[in-house]
């Protein structure tokens, strides 16, 4: 029996392989790590919390590109902590203005057949080139570069067969547009996404890097294609050739599961407020007025997308209802716009050129206007994402962001005036690394002045499981909470990622602005939750914040991935519902317990809580391996560690 290009890359980096079986843990050696700046302070906290003098990796990198509007002391601050801490230990610096993470990624970093973890959920754009990445908490990725192997439960696999290929004017973007209609946002659950099929070959490596990204939205373990010819062709132009490796699925490969997908029968899409999922043909809702268009994000900013963009720009008019901003996804891509004119096409049009930065994607900005419309080539709409809370944002490709704003309403480029075919993949990039800093070697160590601004302070550490545990209800919320839900992102609390106590007077902010007050009162509580607690943004300070106003557990129907390991390394218990209708047995402020709860825990036996207020036992299960078990006794990851010695 042959073996698929997960498998193959497993067998080379997962210490267990052996145990490859649905539902087990595998532990896998990480060969690259990345880190962002909304993540990466609390990362390299963490990290140095761990007494390691430098990273075990092959390769580490810290971008900044979420937090790069300066109007305070805040984000500068943070950014010096960063530079200074990759510089010491080991890790390279991406600069602000260099570019989205992914992004730079893809073109610098990335090489097929290896394991890349980063502390973003888009990580799985590395997925493109043929690379098994994973998004995770800034803890997994401090873990990581300490050389402790990353632990995942065995996903299944899915192949997802392209058949045939797009028609003209049918994009990338429409073909993860389509797979989020037909799977929806739970759909990707416990699944690793790997691309196969002739139509494979029709997709350019940015192309094949689109879809792997919004993978992150179907709630997928990863996404991945092969490595092959354009692979090839793609790192030679990037001037890393030798960083290529074949990598096939074998022809009696064997899959959980497959999907066959025509890419002919794909029509231009459009994802409607307030979820990737809620998915429609541009058809069915062109004709809808505009107010605002972005273009950008880790999503669609490469340099195709961006010329394909220009194309349709060139010599036209941004209508005078609508305001276009444009984000060149890096300084290399926005180097060769220069160069080649493209990016006069855009200025002339009426685009207003925005850094190259993450940008309005984390509400850093660009917030429409109250009840406005934006289209947006993102890849997240959730509600309150773009700072106004009551916008409507829909999700499209480049190229009918581009054509819509020129015409002020929802419309698809027609294929009988724009001829896309003209835009290849260059033979050669324009390749700059300068605003790459490398570290300090290992003999300059203790030269390395690691420094710390005032608003930098430090993590909450969880305690011990108690034996009881007895709290109030501080909140409850239905299906699909998203981390934006839990702690939003946006220009105002952006520069306060290093800050918890500050942070958590946001905490729930969209969905109950009284959440940090109640539970401050209540000392000790916990959070009652629907489906898919959790989904979106790996961010952690979902989980630290809630640790540090007093969350000992969350009771939800069912967890997102990321979010489950984020609470289980807070020290906060997850559990679910053994009967999910007994979601409506619990209100606010209703008071629960948990009895013998560390023995029963420690023994790996059936738990139950007990709802005080209304005299009732509610069964509950806790899907926890022994080592998340040792965690959660613990108190969390760091006092695991601290406890067991496990790190350098």
């Amino acid at each position: 029996m042959g073996y698929s290009v997960t498998e193959k890359i497993l067998r080379k980096n997962a210490l267990n392989f052996e145990d490859f079986k649905v539902g087990k843990n595998i532990k896998i050696r990480v060969d690259q790590t990345l880190t962002q700046d909304a993540t990466g302070t609390m990362a390299y906290l963490q990290f140095q919390a761990l007494s390691c003098r430098r990273v075990k990796t092959k390769l580490s990198v810290a971008y900044v590109d979420h937090n790069t509007l300066q109007a305070g002391f805040m984000n500068a601050d943070d950014h010096r902590y960063i530079k200074t801490v990759a510089k010491k230990h080991g890790i390279y610096f991406s600069k602000p203005g260099n570019g989205i993470c992914h992004q730079v990624h893809l073109e610098r970093f990335a090489v097929p057949c290896d394991v890349l973890i980063g502390s973003d959920s888009h990580t799985p754009t590395a997925g493109g080139i043929g690379m098994l990445s994973f998004g995770a908490g800034g803890f997994d990725v401090a873990c990581a570069m300490a050389g402790i192997p990353y632990e995942i439960a065995c996903p299944k696999i899915v192949k997802i067969n392209l058949i045939g290929k797009l028609n003209p004017c049918v994009f990338a973007k429409d073909i993860i547009l389509t797979i989020l209609k037909k799977l929806t946002v739970k759909g990707g659950v416990g699944k690793i996404f790997e691309y196969g099929g002739e139509g494979v070959k029709s997709l350019s490596v940015p192309e094949r890097a689109t879809i792997t990204n919004m993978g992150a939205e179907l709630g997928a373990t990863t996404s991945i294609f092969p490595s092959d010819e354009t692979t090839r062709e793609f790192l030679k132009a990037q001037g890393r050739e030798e960083d290529w490796v074949a990598l096939f699925a074998d022809e009696d490969a064997v899959y959980d599961e497959t999907i066959d997908l025509n890419l002919e029968e794909i029509t231009p899409m459009v994802a409607c407020p307030h979820s990737p999922d809620n998915v429609k043909a541009v058809d069915e809702v062109k004709g809808l007025k505009i107010n605002q268009v972005c273009i950008g994000s880790c999503t669609n900013s490469s340099l195709t997308d961006m010329m394909q963009v220009a194309h349709i720009l060139r010599g036209n008019k941004v209508h005078p209802d609508v305001d276009l901003v444009i984000s060149p996804g890096s300084r290399q891509v926005l180097t060769m716009l220069t160069r080649s004119g493209h990016l006069s096409d855009m200025i002339d049009a009426g685009a207003r050129i925005l850094e190259c930065a993450c940008g309005p994607c984390i509400g850093m900005g660009q917030s429409p206007k109250s009840g406005g419309v934006s289209l947006r080539t993102f890849n997240r709409n959730f509600l309150g994402r773009s700072g106004t809370k009551d916008a409507k944002i829909y999700l499209v490709s480049p190229q009918v962001a581009a054509y819509s704003a020129i015409k002020g309403e929802l419309l698809a480029p027609p294929k009988d005036v724009f001829d896309f075919s003209l835009f290849k993949m260059p033979e050669q990039f324009i390749v700059n690394d300068n605003m790459i800093s490398p570290p300090a070697s290992e003999e300059d160590f203790d030269k390395v002045i690691v420094e710390k601004g005032p608003n930098i302070k430090d993590f909450p550490i969880g305690e011990p499981l108690n034996e009881n545990i007895s709290v109030k209800v501080a909140i409850k919320v239905s299906d699909d909470i998203t981390t934006d839900h839990i702690m939003p992102a946006g220009a105002k609390i952006l520069p306060y990622r290093s800050n918890i106590p500050y942070l958590s007077q946001f905490c729930f902010e969209v969905v109950d602005s009284n959440f940090p007050k109640r539970a401050k009162e209540f000392k000790s509580c916990c959070i009652v939750a629907g489906l898919n607690y959790g989904q979106g943004s790996s961010r952690e300070h979902a989980a630290l914040v809630p640790l540090y106003l007093g969350v000992k557990f969350v009771l939800a129907k069912s967890f997102a991935r990321i979010h489950k390991a984020n609470l289980i390394n807070a020290g906060i218990l997850p559990i679910t519902f053994l009967n999910e209708e007994d979601y409506e047995k619990i209100d606010l402020e209703d008071e629960l317990e948990i009895k013998n709860c560390k023995q029963l825990i420690k023994k790996n036996e059936p738990i139950f809580v007990f709802n005080k207020t209304k005299n009732l036992k509610i069964g509950v299960e806790y899907a926890l391996d022994e080592r998340q078990i040792e965690i959660i006794l613990a108190g969390g990851l760091l006092n695991y560690i601290k406890n067991s010695r496990e790190v350098c």
